[in-house]
Protein backbone atom coordinates (compact mmCIF):
# COMPACT_ATOMS: atom_id res chain seq x y z
CA UNK A 1 0.00 0.00 0.00
CA UNK A 2 1.13 3.57 -0.78
CA UNK A 3 -0.05 6.52 1.97
CA UNK A 4 -0.65 9.47 1.28
CA UNK A 5 -0.41 10.94 5.27
CA UNK A 6 0.50 8.30 8.23
CA UNK A 7 -0.39 9.70 12.02
CA UNK A 8 1.54 8.60 14.94
CA UNK A 9 0.29 8.69 18.29
CA UNK A 10 1.84 8.96 21.09
CA UNK A 11 4.90 9.85 18.88
CA UNK A 12 6.56 11.27 22.06
CA UNK A 13 6.16 8.13 24.01
CA UNK A 14 9.13 4.92 24.51
CA UNK A 15 8.05 3.34 21.63
CA UNK A 16 7.00 6.66 19.14
CA UNK A 17 10.41 8.37 19.18
CA UNK A 18 11.70 4.80 17.48
CA UNK A 19 8.68 4.43 15.02
CA UNK A 20 8.46 8.03 14.48
CA UNK A 21 12.01 8.80 12.33
CA UNK A 22 11.73 5.52 10.65
CA UNK A 23 8.99 6.26 8.81
CA UNK A 24 9.71 9.57 8.13
CA UNK A 25 12.85 8.28 6.59
CA UNK A 26 11.01 5.62 4.40
CA UNK A 27 7.60 8.18 3.38
CA UNK A 28 8.95 11.78 3.51
CA UNK A 29 8.94 13.98 6.95
CA UNK A 30 5.69 15.75 5.08
CA UNK A 31 4.07 12.37 5.02
CA UNK A 32 4.21 11.11 8.66
CA UNK A 33 2.86 13.43 11.81
CA UNK A 34 3.40 12.50 15.20
CA UNK A 35 1.22 13.65 17.93
CA UNK A 36 0.67 13.17 21.34
CA UNK A 37 -2.02 14.14 23.98
CA UNK A 38 -0.39 16.99 23.80
CA UNK A 39 -1.88 17.85 20.75
CA UNK A 40 -5.34 15.72 20.78
CA UNK A 41 -6.67 14.32 23.72
CA UNK A 42 -7.50 11.26 22.04
CA UNK A 43 -10.22 9.87 24.98
CA UNK A 44 -11.88 12.83 23.47
CA UNK A 45 -14.90 11.58 20.88
CA UNK A 46 -14.27 15.55 19.67
CA UNK A 47 -10.44 15.68 19.94
CA UNK A 48 -10.33 12.18 17.62
CA UNK A 49 -12.32 13.38 15.27
CA UNK A 50 -10.39 16.19 15.00
CA UNK A 51 -7.51 14.48 14.95
CA UNK A 52 -8.81 13.08 11.23
CA UNK A 53 -10.13 16.62 10.07
CA UNK A 54 -6.96 18.51 10.51
CA UNK A 55 -4.25 15.86 9.65
CA UNK A 56 -6.68 13.55 6.88
CA UNK A 57 -4.53 10.85 7.39
CA UNK A 58 -4.79 7.24 5.25
CA UNK A 59 -3.16 5.31 7.92
CA UNK A 60 -2.29 5.40 11.85
CA UNK A 61 0.25 3.68 14.04
CA UNK A 62 -1.90 3.91 17.43
CA UNK A 63 0.49 3.87 19.91
CA UNK A 64 -1.39 6.25 22.36
CA UNK A 65 -1.68 4.61 25.53
CA UNK A 66 -2.24 5.32 29.42
CA UNK A 67 0.99 3.64 31.09
CA UNK A 68 2.58 3.09 34.36
CA UNK A 69 4.34 0.82 36.60
CA UNK A 70 2.99 -2.21 38.79
CA UNK A 71 2.56 0.34 41.82
CA UNK A 72 0.38 2.69 39.32
CA UNK A 73 -1.46 0.28 38.00
CA UNK A 74 -2.13 -1.49 41.66
CA UNK A 75 -2.81 1.90 42.98
CA UNK A 76 -5.34 3.10 40.06
CA UNK A 77 -6.93 0.59 38.23
CA UNK A 78 -10.02 1.87 37.18
CA UNK A 79 -8.28 4.92 35.48
CA UNK A 80 -6.19 2.62 33.52
CA UNK A 81 -8.84 0.41 32.25
CA UNK A 82 -11.15 3.20 31.86
CA UNK A 83 -8.82 5.41 29.57
CA UNK A 84 -7.19 2.65 27.49
CA UNK A 85 -10.81 1.61 26.73
CA UNK A 86 -11.49 4.38 25.19
CA UNK A 87 -7.90 5.00 23.71
CA UNK A 88 -8.80 1.85 21.84
CA UNK A 89 -12.33 2.00 20.78
CA UNK A 90 -12.62 5.79 19.93
CA UNK A 91 -9.77 5.11 17.34
CA UNK A 92 -11.37 1.99 15.92
CA UNK A 93 -14.63 3.62 15.49
CA UNK A 94 -13.66 6.71 14.30
CA UNK A 95 -11.30 4.67 11.73
CA UNK A 96 -13.69 2.95 10.20
CA UNK A 97 -16.61 5.71 10.10
CA UNK A 98 -13.47 7.57 7.96
CA UNK A 99 -12.38 4.65 5.73
CA UNK A 100 -9.03 5.00 6.73
CA UNK A 101 -6.89 2.70 4.64
CA UNK A 102 -4.64 1.19 7.47
CA UNK A 103 -4.76 0.97 11.59
CA UNK A 104 -1.94 -0.49 13.28
CA UNK A 105 -2.34 -1.12 16.78
CA UNK A 106 0.41 -2.61 19.09
CA UNK A 107 0.19 -4.00 22.61
CA UNK A 108 1.72 -5.55 25.04
CA UNK A 109 2.98 -9.04 26.26
CA UNK A 110 1.45 -8.10 29.39
CA UNK A 111 -1.85 -9.17 28.21
CA UNK A 112 -1.37 -12.62 27.86
CA UNK A 113 -2.52 -15.01 30.58
CA UNK A 114 -0.58 -14.94 33.21
CA UNK A 115 0.74 -18.94 33.44
CA UNK A 116 0.72 -18.92 29.46
CA UNK A 117 3.43 -21.21 28.85
CA UNK A 118 6.91 -20.41 27.59
CA UNK A 119 7.75 -20.32 24.49
CA UNK A 120 4.55 -18.03 24.45
CA UNK A 121 2.61 -18.28 21.25
CA UNK A 122 -0.41 -15.94 19.50
CA UNK A 123 -2.44 -18.68 19.51
CA UNK A 124 -2.23 -18.48 23.66
CA UNK A 125 -3.99 -15.03 24.28
CA UNK A 126 -7.10 -16.37 24.99
CA UNK A 127 -6.60 -19.16 27.47
CA UNK A 128 -6.69 -17.31 30.95
CA UNK A 129 -6.24 -14.03 32.81
CA UNK A 130 -3.48 -12.14 32.95
CA UNK A 131 -1.25 -11.17 35.71
CA UNK A 132 -3.50 -9.66 38.13
CA UNK A 133 -1.31 -6.54 38.87
CA UNK A 134 -1.83 -5.35 35.63
CA UNK A 135 -4.78 -6.85 34.60
CA UNK A 136 -7.07 -3.93 34.29
CA UNK A 137 -4.49 -2.19 31.54
CA UNK A 138 -4.14 -5.28 29.95
CA UNK A 139 -7.50 -6.32 29.51
CA UNK A 140 -8.11 -2.68 27.93
CA UNK A 141 -5.42 -3.09 25.21
CA UNK A 142 -6.17 -6.80 24.84
CA UNK A 143 -9.88 -5.58 23.60
CA UNK A 144 -7.98 -3.93 20.37
CA UNK A 145 -7.87 -7.73 19.15
CA UNK A 146 -11.39 -7.98 19.43
CA UNK A 147 -11.52 -4.50 18.09
CA UNK A 148 -9.80 -5.59 14.96
CA UNK A 149 -11.70 -8.76 14.31
CA UNK A 150 -15.29 -6.71 14.40
CA UNK A 151 -14.36 -4.05 12.80
CA UNK A 152 -12.74 -6.03 9.56
CA UNK A 153 -16.08 -7.89 10.02
CA UNK A 154 -19.13 -5.39 9.78
CA UNK A 155 -16.98 -2.17 8.58
CA UNK A 156 -14.06 -3.28 6.52
CA UNK A 157 -11.74 -1.51 8.59
CA UNK A 158 -7.95 -2.86 7.48
CA UNK A 159 -5.88 -3.19 10.95
CA UNK A 160 -3.04 -5.19 12.14
CA UNK A 161 -2.41 -5.98 15.92
CA UNK A 162 1.51 -6.84 16.66
CA UNK A 163 2.75 -7.73 19.75
CA UNK A 164 6.50 -6.35 20.77
CA UNK A 165 7.95 -8.71 23.68
CA UNK A 166 9.89 -7.23 26.24
CA UNK A 167 11.23 -3.90 24.40
CA UNK A 168 14.65 -1.63 25.63
CA UNK A 169 16.69 1.06 24.37
CA UNK A 170 16.79 4.85 24.30
CA UNK A 171 13.59 6.64 25.20
CA UNK A 172 12.78 3.96 27.88
CA UNK A 173 10.87 5.03 30.71
CA UNK A 174 13.68 5.10 34.11
CA UNK A 175 11.94 6.80 36.26
CA UNK A 176 11.92 5.43 39.89
CA UNK A 177 9.25 3.03 40.97
CA UNK A 178 8.00 3.03 37.86
CA UNK A 179 10.43 1.54 35.09
CA UNK A 180 11.00 -2.00 33.75
CA UNK A 181 13.76 -4.47 34.37
CA UNK A 182 16.23 -3.04 31.82
CA UNK A 183 16.16 0.87 32.56
CA UNK A 184 15.42 0.21 36.20
CA UNK A 185 18.99 -2.14 36.41
CA UNK A 186 20.34 0.37 34.09
CA UNK A 187 19.45 3.23 36.27
CA UNK A 188 20.35 1.29 39.56
CA UNK A 189 24.50 0.28 38.36
CA UNK A 190 24.75 3.78 36.84
CA UNK A 191 24.46 5.29 39.77
CA UNK A 192 26.18 3.02 42.22
CA UNK A 193 28.92 3.71 39.99
CA UNK A 194 28.44 6.61 40.46
CA UNK A 195 28.23 6.79 44.25
CA UNK A 196 31.18 4.50 44.73
CA UNK A 197 29.33 2.12 46.20
CA UNK A 198 30.74 -1.20 46.91
CA UNK A 199 27.95 -3.75 45.90
CA UNK A 200 24.31 -3.84 45.06
CA UNK A 201 21.68 -6.48 46.16
CA UNK A 202 19.50 -8.18 43.44
CA UNK A 203 16.90 -10.01 44.24
CA UNK A 204 15.59 -13.50 43.83
CA UNK A 205 18.76 -15.64 42.37
CA UNK A 206 18.57 -14.56 38.79
CA UNK A 207 17.41 -17.58 37.68
CA UNK A 208 14.22 -16.69 35.72
CA UNK A 209 14.85 -15.83 32.23
CA UNK A 210 13.44 -13.71 29.36
CA UNK A 211 13.91 -12.19 26.20
CA UNK A 212 14.28 -9.12 25.27
CA UNK A 213 13.87 -6.75 21.96
CA UNK A 214 15.69 -3.79 21.05
CA UNK A 215 12.89 -0.99 20.44
CA UNK A 216 14.86 0.31 17.14
CA UNK A 217 14.45 -3.44 15.94
CA UNK A 218 10.72 -3.66 16.55
CA UNK A 219 9.93 0.05 15.07
CA UNK A 220 11.99 -1.12 11.66
CA UNK A 221 9.04 -3.55 11.27
CA UNK A 222 6.08 -1.77 11.45
CA UNK A 223 6.37 -0.33 7.46
CA UNK A 224 5.94 -4.05 6.88
CA UNK A 225 2.97 -4.07 8.64
CA UNK A 226 1.43 -0.80 7.04
CA UNK A 227 2.31 -1.70 3.64
CA UNK A 228 1.96 -5.82 3.49
CA UNK A 229 0.38 -7.36 6.58
CA UNK A 230 -3.79 -7.46 6.25
CA UNK A 231 -4.84 -9.48 8.34
CA UNK A 232 -6.18 -9.27 12.26
CA UNK A 233 -3.96 -12.17 13.18
CA UNK A 234 -1.23 -10.72 15.73
CA UNK A 235 2.35 -11.41 15.17
CA UNK A 236 4.85 -11.35 18.67
CA UNK A 237 7.33 -9.12 17.56
CA UNK A 238 10.50 -10.00 19.80
CA UNK A 239 14.25 -11.44 19.62
CA UNK A 240 13.11 -15.05 20.99
CA UNK A 241 15.92 -15.20 22.84
CA UNK A 242 16.48 -16.70 26.35
CA UNK A 243 18.63 -14.41 28.78
CA UNK A 244 18.74 -15.17 32.47
CA UNK A 245 18.35 -12.29 34.65
CA UNK A 246 21.52 -13.13 35.90
CA UNK A 247 23.29 -12.92 32.90
CA UNK A 248 21.70 -9.74 32.26
CA UNK A 249 22.57 -8.09 35.04
CA UNK A 250 25.81 -9.10 35.25
CA UNK A 251 26.31 -7.23 31.67
CA UNK A 252 24.88 -4.20 32.78
CA UNK A 253 26.50 -3.73 35.86
CA UNK A 254 29.77 -3.81 33.39
CA UNK A 255 28.75 -2.48 30.31
CA UNK A 256 27.89 0.76 32.61
CA UNK A 257 31.48 0.15 34.57
CA UNK A 258 30.69 -0.37 38.07
CA UNK A 259 33.21 -2.22 40.16
CA UNK A 260 31.27 -3.89 42.89
CA UNK A 261 29.52 -6.75 43.39
CA UNK A 262 26.53 -8.54 43.01
CA UNK A 263 24.84 -9.65 46.11
CA UNK A 264 21.72 -12.27 45.34
CA UNK A 265 19.01 -12.05 47.98
CA UNK A 266 17.35 -15.40 47.60
CA UNK A 267 14.72 -14.77 49.63
CA UNK A 268 13.38 -11.82 47.23
CA UNK A 269 10.88 -13.60 44.65
CA UNK A 270 12.11 -14.61 41.33
CA UNK A 271 9.30 -13.94 39.42
CA UNK A 272 7.73 -15.52 37.03
CA UNK A 273 10.46 -18.10 36.25
CA UNK A 274 10.43 -18.02 32.42
CA UNK A 275 8.60 -16.06 29.71
CA UNK A 276 9.80 -16.53 26.18
CA UNK A 277 7.59 -15.28 22.68
CA UNK A 278 7.49 -17.81 20.53
CA UNK A 279 7.93 -16.26 17.31
CA UNK A 280 7.69 -18.55 14.16
CA UNK A 281 4.95 -16.31 12.99
CA UNK A 282 7.49 -13.32 12.55
CA UNK A 283 9.94 -15.51 11.22
CA UNK A 284 7.40 -17.05 8.73
CA UNK A 285 7.14 -13.03 7.43
CA UNK A 286 10.63 -12.88 7.03
CA UNK A 287 11.14 -10.78 9.82
CA UNK A 288 13.45 -10.27 12.50
CA UNK A 289 14.60 -8.16 15.98
CA UNK A 290 18.40 -8.93 15.15
CA UNK A 291 20.62 -6.20 17.54
CA UNK A 292 22.47 -8.79 19.90
CA UNK A 293 21.02 -7.78 23.66
CA UNK A 294 24.82 -6.83 24.44
CA UNK A 295 25.02 -4.30 21.52
CA UNK A 296 21.57 -3.12 22.46
CA UNK A 297 22.20 -2.39 25.87
CA UNK A 298 25.24 -0.29 24.79
CA UNK A 299 23.13 1.80 22.87
CA UNK A 300 20.67 2.19 25.65
CA UNK A 301 23.56 3.09 28.74
CA UNK A 302 25.34 5.51 26.21
CA UNK A 303 21.65 7.60 25.29
CA UNK A 304 21.27 7.17 29.68
CA UNK A 305 24.37 8.45 30.17
CA UNK A 306 24.14 11.39 27.92
CA UNK A 307 21.23 12.78 29.09
CA UNK A 308 21.57 11.89 33.37
CA UNK A 309 22.86 14.69 34.10
CA UNK A 310 19.93 17.29 32.57
CA UNK A 311 17.39 14.86 32.71
CA UNK A 312 16.66 15.10 36.36
CA UNK A 313 14.38 12.97 38.44
CA UNK A 314 13.78 10.10 35.83
CA UNK A 315 14.31 11.34 32.62
CA UNK A 316 10.76 13.48 32.10
CA UNK A 317 11.23 13.80 28.20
Amino acid sequence: MKFRKIVVTGATGFLGRHVLPILQSRYGAQAVAGVSSRDYDLMEPAAVRRLFDDQRPDAIVHLAGYVGGIGANRQYPASFFYRNTLLTALMFEAAAERGLGRLLYPMGGCSYPARAQSPIGENQMWEGYPQKESAAYSTAKKMGLVAAEAYRQQRGLSSAVVIPGNLYGEYDNFRYDESHVVPALIRRYWEAKLNGAPEVTAWGTGRATRDFAYAGDVAALFPFFLEEYDSTEPVNLSSGTTTSIRELTETIRDLTGFKGAIEWDASKPDGQLEKIFDVARMKELGLACPTPLRQGLTRTIEWFGAHYATAGDGLRL
